[in-house]
């Protein structure tokens, strides 16, 4: 225990007196939660759309103004005598609406009247959610006027059972809190245990009595002493900035935040120990750890829609389990019962990390 320590002690006042790896622990996360945070938003706002109202009578006018009054669509000027089909093709507009002449004649005559939408298609996400918002505010407004027999048989009643407000960054940032909390504390250790194979001290550690697993333990413990700092500073600012706010039981989160960091240092001191210089070891971190934590752990895009062979990976990635305990701890709140599993398959991986670690540094140390 006294080696462990030492070597932890050894390792924290090096990090004290590197003041690029102090930036690198404290300043680069607060950064990345900031663009994460503020930048990604999952919900298309702000849509540029082309109205041409060859009616221009009261009825058309209304129905223009139902479809700026959700606040998702912003007018773009055009005229009537050009095509719409020149606005989305310069990439003016997302979506043209074209308004015929005979509307408000034929729907007062109670007849069909057909309205021309063209949504640009390019990004089908959107495209999908132009189309669908545009089909509500024409329902919508058919049903202000009048123009749509009020005894329905079926009326849904719609409920949303957590966050009530929309509001995404209850949806985005804890999903930060995974992505930097893995990619940042393995960076360092990643840094660290190379430093040594490049400063040549590692070969005093093969030469004294000192296991493998007792400088892992070392490395590990004092680095998870860091990253509960990392924790503290980022969830704190989350916390001021988004307003983010404990939903339920916090202990689940204040058990797993630990076997996480742990888990993620572990993670990056099996990858110094296969890395030979410090470029190589920041390039690992970020191909393996940033990309599959941000694209394969489910924090912007649903694991059931990756495909076959690609959707085993998550079940490997520690991140994806953390994401579902942030996310229940700040938005859903239901507590042992929602993220147990979660709990368990970090530590099930950090000790997988931890045992390859040891058995290639003890090979290494055989070698030398």
């Amino acid at each position: 225990m006294k080696r462990i320590l030492s070597q932890c002690t050894k390792e924290l006042s090096l990090f004290k007196r590197d003041r690029l790896t102090l930036a690198l622990a404290f300043l680069l996360p607060l950064l990345t939660l900031f663009i994460f945070g503020f930048a990604i938003r999952l919900e298309a706002k702000n849509i540029p759309i082309v109205i041409q109202d060859y009616d221009r009578s009261q009825i058309s006018q209304r129905y223009v103004t139902n479809l700026f009054n959700t606040n998702q669509f912003i007018l773009v000027p055009w005229t009537n005598s050009s095509p719409v089909e020149i606005a989305m093709d310069r990439g003016i507009a997302k979506a043209g609406v074209i308004i015929p002449p005979d509307f408000n004649r034929r729907i007062v005559a109670g007849k069909v009247t057909d309205l021309q939408v063209l949504v640009d298609g390019s990004d089908t996400n959107n495209a999908k959610v132009i189309k669908n918002s545009i089909k509500a505010i024409t329902n919508d407004f058919l049903q202000r006027e009048g123009l749509i027999p009020p005894a329905n048989l079926l009326t849904p009643r719609t409920r949303l059972w957590f966050n009530l407000g929309r509001i995404e960054s209850l949806y985005i940032v804890p999903g930060v809190y995974a992505v930097v909390l893995w990619i940042f504390p393995s960076l360092l250790s990643a840094i660290a245990m190379v430093r040594e194979k490049e400063r040549q001290t590692i070969l005093q550690v093969y030469a004294s009595s000192m296991t493998s697993t007792e400088l892992i333990l070392g490395k590990g413990l004092a680095y998870l002493i860091v990253s509960l700092g990392i924790t503290l500073v980022v969830m704190g600012m989350g916390g001021i900035v988004f307003g983010l706010k404990l939903a339920g039981d916090p202990i689940p989160l204040l058990i797993a935040i630990p076997i996480y960091l742990w888990a993620s240092v572990i993670f990056g001191v099996m990858l110094g120990t296969r890395t030979n210089n410090q470029n190589a070891a920041v390039r690992g971190v970020s191909l393996v750890g940033f990309l599959t934590a941000l694209l394969l752990s489910g924090f912007i895009y649903p694991l059931s829609n990756i495909p076959f062979p690609l959707s085993l990976l998550p079940n490997i990635i520690p991140a994806r389990y953390f994401i579902e305990i942030t996310r229940d701890a700040f938005v859903r709140g239901t507590g042992w019962a929602g993220v147990w599993f979660a709990e368990i398959m970090i530590l099930v991986i950090g000790m997988f990390f931890f045992n390859v670690a040891r058995r290639m540094l003890r090979r290494m140390q055989l070698n030398d």
